[in-house]
């Protein structure tokens, strides 16, 4: 385990303990996230390094990678998944013109989103750490997906960088965010989705709020602090976008976390008065969508 002595934020190095969660997913072991006194930046600490991290995403439950549809949640998930993608597909083609369709999807997972993308005219190049989700994206497709090593020494420039709940697992994020500027074009857009643990939802579950999903979420971000760090980085908050469906998706994982079984209409139930509550606030909802523009 690694134990970070700064926060990625502020670089303060005086912390406070948030919560304790478990890993439902993997290696049900307990895992702190703590809460910086300075910024209010909250991050996992201790938690696995780069190499040992591996072994936390090795589970036919972890969708994104393993693109199952093994059980009631996964074949749910399957469902909202395309109509999300559709989703996606009409933000990107509202955020530039018709002849600047450059994408770049940083942790492309199997490459469903990247492959609707392909079918619409963009230009789409993918990066995934993951071998076997990256070989998917590549065979059961034909696309142009990469390891996360090639983001270093990359000279192409896009018009837009999406991450779909992926800056969270990432170890340098400072790092990542300056890269997100590095390989945008000039007043080109990224596009990013993570979970909120400011919604309802994440209030309500508590330590059993799944998006919490110690130790593979690295960082659980607020909206005012991730739009300071990118910010700092030269990328300019444009707006925000709620993520509708996530609630309920969550409240599933939630309520089987919590007792043990699937109960549906109590996380039917749940993320409905989540989205209730967070109304008309986008930044409120369980997860949400940060689209920022290169300055």
């Amino acid at each position: 385990m690694e134990i970070l002595n700064e926060c990625p934020v502020c670089k303060a190095q005086t912390f406070e303990n948030f919560i304790k969660c478990k890993d439902f997913t993997v290696s049900q072991e307990l895992f702190q996230i703590v809460n910086c006194t300075t910024c209010g930046f909250k991050f996992t600490n201790p938690r696995p390094g780069p190499i040992e991290i591996g072994k936390y995403y090795e589970s036919s439950d972890y969708i994104s990678h393993s693109n199952s549809s093994k059980g009631i949640i996964n074949k749910i998930y399957q469902v909202v998944r395309k109509r999300a993608i559709n989703g996606k597909i009409h933000l990107i083609n509202s955020e530039v013109g018709k002849s600047e369709k450059s994408i770049l999807d940083i942790g492309c997972g199997t490459g469903e989103f990247l492959a609707a993308c392909k079918s619409q005219g963009w230009k789409t190049k993918g990066i995934e750490p993951n071998d076997s989700a990256r070989s998917q994206g590549i065979n059961n497709f034909g696309l142009d997906v990469e390891k996360e090593e090639v983001l270093a020494s990359l000279t192409e420039r896009f018009e837009i960088i999406s991450m779909w709940h992926v800056l969270e697992h990432v170890h340098l994020l400072r790092t990542r965010v300056k890269q997100l500027y590095s390989l945008l074009n000039d007043r080109g857009k990224a596009i990013i989705a993570v979970p909120n643990y400011t919604s309802a939802d994440a209030e309500m579950y508590k330590e059993h709020w799944a998006a919490y999903d110690v130790p593979r979420h690295l960082y659980h971000f607020s909206p005012d602090l991730i739009k300071r760090l990118f910010k700092e980085e030269g990328l300019t908050h444009i707006k925000s976008l709620p993520m509708v469906y996530d609630s309920f998706y969550v409240s599933m994982l939630s309520e089987k976390y919590k007792s043990g079984s699937n109960n549906f209409f109590s996380a039917f139930r749940n993320g409905f008065m989540s989205n209730q509550k967070a109304g008309n606030n986008p930044e409120r909802y369980s997860s949400v969508i940060y689209i920022f523009q290169k300055d």
